[in-house]
């Protein structure tokens, strides 16, 4: 069996990284054939992994908009054979809706979602069209002349990204960031639903919202006591009651159990950290705190400014950089998202 996976084309490389990660932690065991930015199908699905495998990735991917039940790959000039041999009452529900979505293709979708949706009704009995609140949704992605179709079984909560917006949290402090990078970020830790996540530089709390969410057992701390403060507002309106808030400073950190990852976001170019230190010693001052707070083999996922060369340091204090990437944020600054291992 197959999942047909449409990712965001914000970034070019951190949709896929992501979902490698998930699949890394989660043990998926699937073939991933990366058809091009946005379109990835993972395939040689086991039937009875099937549905545990779409539920952990739809309630966990960030930088991943759908996934459906891959059930057909045909082209422009196959199409009416390929979907008359298809047994549709395998798959709709008594009523059903095409909808097709294109990258880098010409074809037209409103002619397509027509055609499709005539030869389904030519080849099944019994089912009909409701393009307003159909049971079944048939997704269609054309790429050049290839069309892959799939049907949705389980709704992504695409609303979520949006209405968790910093600015539309109970406490909201400038700077912070998006909660769509914020869960990739979580999923690039590799951190496991029930194990313990840390923000050490937790702000308004939204790495720990986006982990909570997804069942982590999140602890943040901050230096600023109206961060802590804000952070624990923050997660008790989303509803998240496995946490602990610190008002401490990160150098003073014992963590009361090692904690399984780490996700954060320090600031820098100010001395906002730790109040005293500014610039590059803000990161060297982090490696060394963090260290034995996490176990052995755990990961880090951090953001950082593309000047600071992070290398050195984690190479002083017992660490490895696994992946890196960049996001252009203006001009002047790219920030780096940083994937580290604790070696042991």
């Amino acid at each position: 069996m197959e999942l047909l996976c449409i990712q965001s084309q914000e970034h070019p490389e951190l949709p896929l990284a992501e979902l490698k990660a998930v699949m890394e932690c989660e043990d998926i065991d699937a073939k991933i054939d990366s058809v091009t930015e946005g379109l990835v199908v993972l395939k040689d699905i086991s039937q009875d992994n099937f549905m545990d495998y779409y539920q952990i990735l739809t309630r966990r991917l960030g930088y991943t908009h759908e996934i459906h039940e891959h059930i057909l790959k045909t082209d422009v000039e196959n199409l009416d054979k390929d979907v008359s041999d298809v047994d549709w009452s395998d798959f709709i529900d008594e009523n059903f809706a095409v909808r097709v979505k294109r990258i880098r293709s010409e074809v037209d979708t409103v002619g397509y979602e027509r055609k499709l949706g005539t030869l389904i009704l030519e080849n099944s009995d019994g089912i009909k069209v409701n393009l307003s609140k159909p049971n079944t949704l048939v997704r269609v992605v054309a790429y050049g002349d290839d069309l892959y179709v799939g049907i949705e079984r389980i709704k992504l909560n695409k609303k979520h990204f949006e209405e968790s917006k910093p600015h539309k949290r109970p406490f909201f402090y400038p700077g912070s960031m998006n909660p769509k990078l914020a869960r990739c970020m979580v999923n690039l830790s590799r951190i496991k639903e029930g194990e313990l996540l840390l923000d050490p530089f937790c702000g308004t709390g939204g790495i720990l919202i986006e982990a909570g969410l997804i069942g982590c057992k999140v602890v943040g701390s901050d230096i600023y006591w109206k961060m802590q403060n804000g952070t624990a507002i923050n997660l008790d309106y989303y509803g998240i009651e496995d946490y602990r808030t610190f008002h401490l400073d990160v150098r003073e950190l014992k963590m009361y159990e090692k904690v399984a990852s780490v996700v954060t976001d320090p600031p820098y170019g100010i001395s906002t950290s730790t109040g005293d230190v500014d610039g590059e010693e803000i990161f060297k001052e982090f490696f060394h705190a963090i260290y034995d707070n996490m176990k052995d083999d755990a990961y880090l996922c951090m953001a950082s400014p593309h000047y600071v060369d992070l290398k050195p340091m984690v190479d002083d204090v017992g660490f490895v950089i696994v992946e890196q990437y960049g996001i252009k944020m203006h001009r002047s600054l790219t920030r780096i998202i940083s994937v580290i291992r604790k070696k042991f």
